[in-house]
């Protein structure tokens, strides 16, 4: 009997020290939030975190236009925390009629001033998501990045293309599916997710365009810190994001990120050569694009150099 209440006295001692030290680092990560780290785990990374919160912003979009990029990139600001996987709670039906318990349980870990975003490029083509997401917070920021229509349309169809070759499934050729007659086919799916005014339109009857910041996807290959700079601005963060913290990889061919004295480069898919198409078939989709790039551009009230 003696030995089992000393053991629970000491039990009780050791539960007392190790919450007094949670506590004191709370307050501590408090005043400074944890800065990024590309080889820091989930556990460790969480270790100082409060709680799962609904995210603050959304990359809505576009399918093979740069969000993976865009998303690792944001998570260099330390007061900014990313779901890891594409959630499709808003455009899947199954996922939707779980609840926002469950859209919040699929977050990140934060402290409080901290910033949750999520992406996933599917929202932005999906009818029914501008309600949907209004229905969760009608104050949430959007961040859509796009790129040209034509070269996004090409990058789309790669993926798929190789996913089938990977499984061993049959394919048909990108002009074979792009071309009925010799003319452009207006029901291929990958041409329709390029129609950017069309699905930003449902967006506008939804939210103002101030609540859309619109990255440009090809300058963020190019250079990526400008376009940081802008989104920074948009989420009112702080600057903490800064040009030493991208580095060209010329083997890969494309930006890497630096944080914390660790590189973390987008892995292989990103950058992958892309599917052929006769140079005759590209210059007939470039003409189809631009009627819906204009209205994108009016829409938007700025122009990419798109061809």
């Amino acid at each position: 009997m003696l030995w089992t209440v000393l053991l629970a006295l000491l039990v009780l001692l050791l539960l007392q020290t190790q919450l007094s030290v949670c506590l004191r680092e709370l307050r501590a990560g408090g005043s400074s939030p944890p800065t990024f780290s590309s080889s820091s785990s989930p556990s460790s990374s969480s270790y100082n975190a409060t709680q799962q919160r609904l995210p603050g912003a959304i990359i809505i979009g576009v399918r093979k236009g740069g969000t993976r990029a865009l998303l690792e990139m944001l998570n260099l600001h330390p007061d900014v925390e990313v779901a890891k996987a594409e959630v499709h709670y808003f455009n899947v039906e199954e996922h939707y009629r779980r609840g926002l318990a469950w859209y919040r349980a699929q977050m990140p870990f934060t402290l409080p001033g901290q910033l949750t975003v999520e992406k996933t490029p599917g929202y932005f083509a999906a009818p029914q998501v501008p309600a949907h997401v209004w229905d969760m917070n009608p104050a949430v920021r959007l961040l859509l990045i796009v790129r040209d229509p034509a070269e996004r349309l090409v990058s789309d169809y790669t993926q798929v293309l190789h996913n089938r070759l990977t499984r061993h499934k049959p394919y048909q050729t990108l002009e074979d599916l792009l071309l009925r007659k010799g003319r452009i086919d207006p029901g291929y799916k990958a041409l329709q997710r390029s129609l950017y005014h069309q699905h930003l339109a449902r967006w506008l009857e939804v939210f103002p365009l101030e609540q859309i910041h619109v990255v440009d996807g090809d300058a963020l290959i190019r250079d990526p810190f400008p376009e940081l700079r802008k989104a920074e601005r948009f989420l009112d963060l702080p600057p903490r994001i800064s040009p030493d913290n991208f580095y060209y990889n010329t083997t890969k061919g494309f930006y890497c990120l630096l944080s914390a004295g660790h590189d973390k480069c987008l892995d292989e898919s990103k950058g992958r050569p892309h599917a052929p198409l006769s140079s005759q078939a590209f210059k007939k989709l470039c003409r189809y694009f631009r009627k819906p790039n204009k209205l994108f551009f009016e829409m938007v009230g700025r122009s990419f150099s798109w061809c």
